[in-house]
């Protein structure tokens, strides 16, 4: 009797573990597919790849926010102040360009003296700079006043409460690089007071540049004395042997860029500022997604179609914070206005687009590699950060969104 209890408790775990088997085995199969809203998204293991990949953080996108966005390094910032003194509090807004396979970085520093100077790193992905000096590659060698406004003493010293402009008083700051040729040109604003901005120009050789000899050229202006001018870049080639200044983005008619065409990088041959005013002095008008239309933020890049331009603007309910805009420009007639994005392709989201500068990101740099496009910005006036986006995808949502083709608009007054 009693053995033949023993056996019926044993027949009975053992139905109960077939049971749990099979229980087991169409949980397994169920698991691979997985409903999340309306979607089903596959749970099947995702292969690591080798190569480094731009990700954006993952984030719930409100209706405002839908749209083609750039795709932020997960390590971002990936430059920022270290233990050298004249780049000790703060380096960001560089300007960027290819040679001899490596991309070369020139970003604005800031150690405890305030003046901004520039240096120097580089990278053979775009996105690990193993090779960063530990000395300025370039410095405006002038006499800078330590007023403001020419009206009171201030301190010659790093302060973001005193100085806005990225907590510096003077120097030469937000550098824009392009190469023409076998020339790297570089343009920044030489800053000496709020009522002094002018635009500066340098280059080098592309041999120097690669061998690491900074024998840059003698300093020429390009905007004129007394002209409050900032933020004129260069495009990467000539037309009909000329070299094309970008001076403004909009001066009241949103279908056309500003442009002047010269023989030699000189204010002699620019605009003034009745031709060229500072984009402050232009009344706030609706364009796409902004209503304060700020700068060129890159040099043009030249695509298949067109000349893409990336530029800073603000928003109406966002006011103050610098938010990334693209748009085309026409191959043959560079001023002409061929396509807007219709939302900001970045804007500040992250700490180190927030540090002491609260909504900015200032992209002074940018680059086309292996069919991407790289974005190199200043985050919060302290840090660098890149961002990017296959080229295609961007240039194609630019084309196929009929909602944001230009209207011809009436030019605004300016007086």
């Amino acid at each position: 009797m009693k053995i033949n209890m023993v056996e019926n408790k044993k027949n009975k775990i053992k139905k109960s573990l077939k049971k749990e088997k099979k229980i087991k085995s169409k949980i397994s199969k169920k698991v691979s597919v997985k409903k999340v809203g309306a979607r089903k998204i596959s749970q099947k293991p995702v292969k690591k790849s080798t190569k480094k990949v731009l990700r954006q953080k993952k984030h719930t996108l409100t209706k405002k926010e839908e749209g083609l966005r750039l795709r932020r390094y997960y390590s971002n910032p990936i430059l920022g102040p270290n233990t050298n003194s004249w780049e000790s509090m703060a380096v960001f807004n560089p300007g960027v360009v290819m040679s001899n396979g490596r991309v070369h970085l020139f970003y604005r520093a800031l150690g405890p003296d305030g003046l901004s100077r520039i240096g120097y790193a580089s990278s053979k992905d775009g996105i690990n700079f193993d090779e960063r000096l530990p000395y300025p590659v370039y410095l405006v060698k002038e006499d800078f006043p330590v007023h403001e406004n020419n009206t009171s003493y201030l301190p010659p010293e790093y302060n973001t409460s005193l100085y806005s402009s990225g907590g510096g008083w003077g120097g030469c700051e937000d550098p824009r690089t392009v190469k023409i040729e076998d020339r790297i040109y570089m343009t920044f604003n030489i800053f000496k007071s709020w009522n002094d901005i002018r635009v500066g120009v340098t280059s080098i050789s592309e041999k120097d540049l690669n061998e690491k000899r900074w024998t840059w050229d003698s300093l020429s202006y390009l905007s004129h004395p007394g002209d409050r001018q900032k933020n004129w870049v260069i495009f990467p080639e000539k037309f009909n042997g000329k070299f094309a200044v970008f001076h403004n983005l909009d001066k009241g008619d949103s279908n056309r860029v500003h442009i002047a065409f010269v023989n030699k990088l000189h204010y002699s041959e620019t605009p003034k500022g009745i031709d060229a005013p500072d984009p402050q002095q232009i009344p706030d008008h609706k364009v796409s997604w902004h209503i304060r239309t700020r700068s060129a933020s890159a040099p043009p890049l030249k695509t298949k179609d067109g000349w893409l331009l990336l530029y800073h603007a603000m928003e109406k309910n966002d006011f103050g914070k610098y938010k990334l805009g693209a748009l085309l420009l026409d191959l043959n007639d560079p001023e002409k206005v061929l396509y807007r994005s219709k939302e900001p392709i970045l804007e500040a989201k992250e700490w180190y687009e927030n540090d002491w500068k609260p909504g900015i990101v200032y992209a002074s740099g940018a680059v086309i590699k292996d069919h991407r496009l790289f974005v190199y910005y200043g985050g919060g006036d302290k840090h660098i950060g890149v961002a990017s986006i296959l080229l295609d995808e961007l240039l194609e949502s630019m084309k196929k969104d009929k909602s944001i083709k230009l209207k011809k608009e009436n030019m605004i007054s300016l007086n």
